[in-house]
């Protein structure tokens, strides 16, 4: 992850996830600030030319999203941002669980 982050905004990226999923910019560049938050690679989505990555985490008002994003000249570039699917809440609690032990 680039530091500091740095965040991009397509504004078609920025419509599609307010009308589509409720969710809007601030709330997904909060995921990227508040801890715990996980990452892992999207490699069914990746090309040569670009990484994509995949981010569960939470937004202050403790809302579980899924972010995808690529990094762009140093800067994060959000592709979706969703509330979690019900599997992957399950292995976000799991994990989060697993790591307080």
């Amino acid at each position: 992850m680039p530091k500091p982050i740095i965040f991009e905004w397509d504004k078609g990226h920025i419509d599609k996830n307010l009308i589509k999923h409720a969710v809007t910019s601030k709330e997904s560049e909060e995921v990227f600030g508040n801890e715990p938050h996980y990452l892992l690679e999207d490699a069914k989505h990746s090309t040569e030319k670009e990484a994509r990555f995949m981010m569960w985490g939470m937004t202050n008002h403790k809302r579980k999203l899924t972010i995808i994003f690529t990094i762009r000249d140093e800067k994060i570039r959000v592709v979706s941002a969703r509330d979690m699917h019900i599997k992957e809440r399950r292995r976000y609690e799991k994990i989060q669980k697993n790591s307080n032990i």
